[in-house]
């Protein structure tokens, strides 16, 4: 069955908008995309894909935002105009959430709406008038929604079962790496020690917004003295830093190398790291404790061995799966200990237990887009006349 997705889109540059995206198309649907950008806008060369630009945003800016979106729904006829009429919105996150309604009234309010939320923002999570009002917020404009996607477990069980307000069919999509074709999905992998002399690196790969992470490992760098050394590649929250390209200057042993494709990049990157940093204090205690991030499936198919707090949902992850290194503060003196007993022998270890994981833990393949599809095409009404369904009953039959 053909379907046309309209996906509403908080962020044009954000890889795992472009990584959906191609997800649905895999899987069958026909996609149009409308969003905001902040950056360079990934879909603007991506063949068969319609890119409408809603307006744009910045990182941490919440009333900018708040005020895009509004701006937006005042013209989003003119913003869709020549849209052909979509079977199903996907609105990622809420502020696309918010516009959900009024592009389904441009083409027919009867169209399904189906919310996705990876993260869950601080101001969903306040105990005071902010929180209750941004959950308010997320119900009103929730109310018409059909199914909600995210991420992990833990979200569900933290946030949307118990506060959001929101009553919804879920479907778990993990943050898993889209392959596609034999191809995309490494061959067998091979421990990558490092020589006599060389350092053992850690990488830090995605989406870079946690400045504590970035001071925990900025110091213990330091205090390795060469024995370690710090990679950082993506696509870094300025606004989070105090002047990210400054600190990391001026760090010793720190480098960072700009962005990246994905998944196109993934193997070359994560093949030139032994370790992958999968701690994050974003949203410390919340969001941060709840998610199972993209560098987790991405490390873990290209065979770096995580570091995770073992009081979060990664690190029961890893727990589980008796993998990679979690440890119970994620401080340099911690790291240093860690480090400091490193041998050959105890990483090659690590990494034959990645190894033997099966590969669909990590990967999100063609029937797993097939099945996002098949999920979003029951959702659609049926359209067709009554002489359409009466001529299907009598072939059925």
């Amino acid at each position: 069955m053909s379907i046309h997705v309209l996906y509403l889109a908080h962020d044009l540059a954000d890889a795992a908008i472009r990584r959906r995206v191609l997800t649905l198309k895999a899987g069958g649907a026909e996609v149009t995309v409308a969003g905001f950008t902040r950056g360079r806008n990934l879909l603007e060369d991506e063949a068969g894909v319609q890119a409408n630009v809603l307006g744009t945003t910045s990182d941490g800016k919440f009333t900018q935002r708040i005020g895009a979106v509004a701006k937006a729904s005042l013209d989003i006829k003119g913003r869709l105009a020549g849209v052909r009429k979509p079977d199903v919105i996907i609105a990622r996150n809420l502020e696309t959430l918010a516009l959900a309604g009024r592009a389904a009234a441009v083409f027919d309010r009867q169209l399904p709406v189906v919310y996705e939320c990876l993260d869950i923002h601080r101001l969903l999570t306040d105990e005071g008038w902010k929180g209750r009002l941004m959950r308010g917020f997320q119900r009103h404009f929730g109310r018409r929604a059909q199914l909600l996607i995210t991420s992990s477990p833990a979200f569900i069980e933290n946030f949307f079962k118990p506060r959001s307000g929101l009553d919804l069919p879920v479907m778990l999509m993990e943050n898993k790496v889209l392959a596609l074709g034999p191809d995309s999905v490494p061959a067998e992998r091979m421990p990558r020690a490092p020589v006599a002399g060389e350092p053992w690196k850690i990488g830090w790969f995605g989406a870079i917004r946690c400045a504590k992470s970035l001071s925990i490992l900025t110091e213990f760098a330091r205090r390795m003295d060469g024995k370690v050394e710090i990679v950082l590649r993506g696509r870094p929250a300025y606004g989070e830093f105090d002047d990210f390209a400054r600190i990391v200057a001026e760090a010793p042993h720190v480098a960072f190398h700009g962005s990246y494709r994905n998944p196109e990049d993934l193997s070359r990157i994560y093949d030139e790291v032994q370790f992958n940093w999968a701690i994050d204090f974003f949203e410390e205690g919340l969001n941060s404790e709840w998610l199972l991030p993209n560098r987790l499936y991405e490390g873990g198919l290209y065979g770096a061995v995580p570091i995770a707090l073992k009081s979060t949902e990664t690190g029961r992850f890893l727990a589980r799966r008796d993998i990679g290194l979690t440890i119970d503060k994620a401080t340099p003196d911690a790291l240093e200990a860690l480090f400091n007993e490193m041998t050959i022998d105890r990483y090659s270890q690590q990494f034959s237990r990645i190894a033997a994981v099966e590969r669909s833990q990590w990967v999100t393949g063609p029937a797993d887009c097939r099945a996002l599809v098949a999920k979003l095409a029951a959702l659609k009404p049926d359209l067709r006349s009554p002489a359409e369904m009466q001529a299907a009953s009598t072939l059925q039959s």
